[in-house]
């Protein structure tokens, strides 16, 4: 029995659990978000150095968080546990434009690509190495050291128009991507294309037990960073343990989806913190972010009196990818009310983009994927090519 009446010894034990399982989800975000969108691939048959993309423009199906309606997505998905440095090709900046970033599975950004990033439009091969590499980097590489094995690039091809000729060319410029093996470099495999465009590619966040199914994955294949060991012994008593399988009994299953849940409502009741701060006086357009978030993780967290941990749970909870220098090339700026303050309804019309709170399930196919959506996140070339376009076509 406890020394505190209140509580017995079981009673403590069932509460540690829960609340632990509640911090999990909020530290553990990014890198099951990543793992989720990894797993999507896996259901389509595809691997670790393959690349998921969409051969048009987005619908419904891609199930990622807060995806733009009008980019053509390709992900290479990288692991360099088994075959060493990993190498990503860029293509040049000639016929066409790539605005991207590599990161590490939990989403820390590597570097940015593409005219915005290292090789500024000129093309380049860009070495993931594995943590602790000690190889040489052999001369014409970009080397991006990691500490973690798994990673993801969030690559765009860049629409001219909406047109379906200029859709084709993004797609086909985008192709252009290539990974492979540093170890094959002398004569590269073809790189393995996995469409998803006519697939349901769900990457949602389950807040149940299947989170923590993610998260075991992750420490699994993953090295413990410096910053993260205070979280060995918290995930121990969850079931989650390096080295050992992951079977929790009914009794903390039933603990584990309440802290999922418990986990949603939190995350949920901070949602509206990441526009406290608007991007213009008197707007409602503002980063997605809070205090802290960016410079922790554009930095890998080099201060070490800082670690925005709630910050980038919340973040990873409705969005995905996070660039290494924003506003080089691309900005993001998103709303969940109209000028009054209240949460906007769905809707759209001629020349103007009105998103609103609903979940990204609610988008809808072909020309009425603006209609609904949760969020508009809008890159800065995007941008200028969405009212290049907009302008040109009240012109005529």
């Amino acid at each position: 029995m406890s020394n505190n009446p209140k509580w017995t010894s079981d009673e403590l034990k069932r509460r540690a659990v829960q609340r632990r399982a509640v911090e999990a989800v909020i530290w553990g975000m990014p890198a099951v978000n990543s793992d989720l969108m990894y797993q999507a691939l896996v259901q389509l048959k595809g691997g670790f150095n393959q690349i998921a993309y969409w051969s048009g423009l987005p619908s419904w199906k891609n199930q990622t968080l807060t995806p733009n309606p009008d980019s053509i997505y390709l992900m290479p998905f990288h692991n360099t546990k088994d075959v060493g440095p990993v190498v990503l090709e860029i293509p040049e900046a000639n016929g066409g434009s790539i605005t991207g970033t590599i990161m590490d599975c939990w989403q820390t950004p590597l570097e940015d690509v593409g005219p915005a990033g290292v090789d500024k439009g000129k093309g380049g091969k860009y070495l993931i190495l594995p943590p602790d590499y000690k190889g040489k980097i052999p001369d014409g590489y970009i080397p991006l050291p990691s500490l973690n094995y798994e990673g993801y690039t969030l690559a765009r091809s860049i629409l001219k128009s909406g047109s379906k000729a200029d859709v084709e060319a993004a797609v086909a410029y985008g192709k252009r991507i290539k990974i492979y093996p540093l170890s094959q470099a002398a004569n590269p495999p073809a790189t393995v294309y996995v469409d998803a465009l006519n697939s349901l590619y769900d990457a949602t966040i389950p807040y149940d037990l299947r989170f923590y199914k993610s998260l075991d994955r992750i420490v699994q294949q993953e090295p413990w960073l410096p910053r993260d060991r205070a979280m060995i012994d918290q995930l121990k008593s969850l079931g989650i343990e390096k080295g050992k399988t992951f079977a929790p009994d009914a009794a903390t299953q039933a603990l584990l989806n309440e802290g999922a849940a418990e986990a949603h409502a939190l995350l949920e009741s901070r949602y509206s913190t990441a526009f406290a701060s608007p991007f213009y006086p008197d707007a409602r357009w503002a980063l997605p972010t809070v205090s802290g978030f960016l410079d922790g993780m554009q930095s890998m967290f080099a201060d070490p009196d800082h670690y925005p941990v709630d910050g980038r749970g919340l973040t990873y909870s409705f969005a995905f990818f996070c660039a290494k220098h924003l506003g080089a090339g691309q900005y993001y700026l998103m709303t969940i009310e109209d000028k009054a303050g209240n949460l906007e309804t769905a809707g759209h019309r001629e020349g103007e983009l009105r998103p609103t709170r609903a979940t990204h399930s609610a988008l809808l196919e072909g020309a009425q994927t603006l209609r609904r959506c949760s969020s508009l996140f809008v890159s800065t070339f995007e941008l200028s090519e969405r009212l290049r376009s907009f302008r040109a076509e009240r012109a005529r």
